[in-house]
């Protein structure tokens, strides 16, 4: 079942429940914190960007867990196969971030002694400004980055858990918006053009179960000069009213239904990360080799908390078929694709 929504309605009703679990084109449900049937140290809000290119990416994250704050910065270089990612913790934000209710309203500002970073949004654009001192080696990284975010489909979805009807998660991704500025870590400049170069926003909010493993993927870049990309993700909460698999071309989505991606394992049953991966649709309209370049990786182990991060570059070959059955052909795309498996 693929249910799509398309009327303007709140997301929660008074209970806590989601009032129509599906997938829209943009984020017509109104979250309404007010609702949430869980204490605030429970509430999860997240804001993550990440841009880049077929050399390099950079990531930022923005997120308040509600009894931790995670600020991040992810400096990718996909040539010399090397990252570096630094994280800042602060303690029991329970909504102190002010991250928005919106998208739209996706002013945010955090500082401390180490690290300045801002997002301002305003009519069709979306602007990065960051200084992280000692991000590496006591060197300083510093970015200015411009979104363009033209009138065109994202990918939201509403749903809620099966076990626990009262958790929920709400999601859009932005994807394929040029990017245009500049990074400058230890004397190089990583130079973003805003016109091959794009960038997506993984917007979140929710109430979530305990014990998650989630699969993303993610890519925007151009094919034969047209913006093209897609979202595909899977296992987390309960997707049977809608996935959030689609694929973007030209400013519109095409919906697709389940994905699965297929990880080689060794003797142990431990997936073999930098191993070629094979992604599949049950449709039939999205068939891909996906080839590993590096593995963002990223492991705590607190036995109450924990939490295994994969975050994998690389370059995608495959077809991905329109809602009109034209078939697209991606040759060596870069993509990012993530396993990520919490306990908190």
């Amino acid at each position: 079942m693929q249910h799509e929504v398309t009327d303007v309605q709140k997301l929660l009703d008074k209970q806590g429940y989601v009032v129509t679990p599906g997938w829209a084109r943009r984020p017509v449900w109104q979250y309404n914190r007010e609702n949430i049937a869980a204490p605030s140290f429970r509430i999860k809000e997240w804001d993550y960007y990440l841009a880049g290119n077929e050399h390099y990416a950079v990531a930022f994250t923005l997120s308040d867990l509600g009894y931790a704050g995670l600020i991040s910065v992810s400096l990718i270089d996909l040539v010399e196969r090397k990252e570096h990612t630094e994280t800042i913790l602060t303690a029991m934000p329970m909504g102190r971030l002010g991250l928005g209710r919106t998208s739209d309203d996706g002013n945010a500002d955090f500082r401390n002694g180490r690290i300045h970073l801002r997002y301002t949004v305003k009519p069709h654009r979306r602007r990065i400004q960051c200084v992280f001192r000692d991000f590496q080696d006591g060197k300083t990284l510093t970015a200015d980055l411009l979104m363009k975010q033209p009138e065109m489909d994202s990918i939201c979805i509403a749903t809620p858990w099966k076990e626990n009807q009262k958790a929920f998660y709400y999601n859009q991704k932005v994807n394929c918006m040029p990017v245009k500025g500049k990074v400058n870590f230890d004397g190089r400049d990583y130079i973003f053009d805003g016109r091959k170069d794009m960038a997506v926003l993984d917007w979140g909010r929710g109430v979530w179960t305990y014990d998650n493993i989630w699969r993303w993927g993610t890519c925007s870049t151009r094919l034969n000069g047209v913006p093209f990309g897609f979202n595909l993700g899977y296992g987390f909460s309960d997707r049977s009213s809608a996935t959030e698999n689609v694929i973007f071309y030209d400013g519109r989505a095409h919906k697709l239904q389940e994905v699965v991606f297929m990880i080689g394992q060794d003797d142990k049953g431990n997936f073999n990360y930098m191993d070629p991966w094979t992604i599949s649709s049950s449709d039939g309209r999205f068939e891909g080799i996906f080839e590993p370049i590096l593995d963002r990786k990223a492991k705590i182990d607190m036995k109450v908390i924990a939490s295994d991060q994969h975050q994998v570059f690389g370059h995608l070959t495959g077809t991905a078929v329109l809602d009109d059955g034209t078939e697209l052909k991606m040759r060596d795309v870069i993509a990012a694709i993530e396993v990520v498996h919490n306990r908190y």
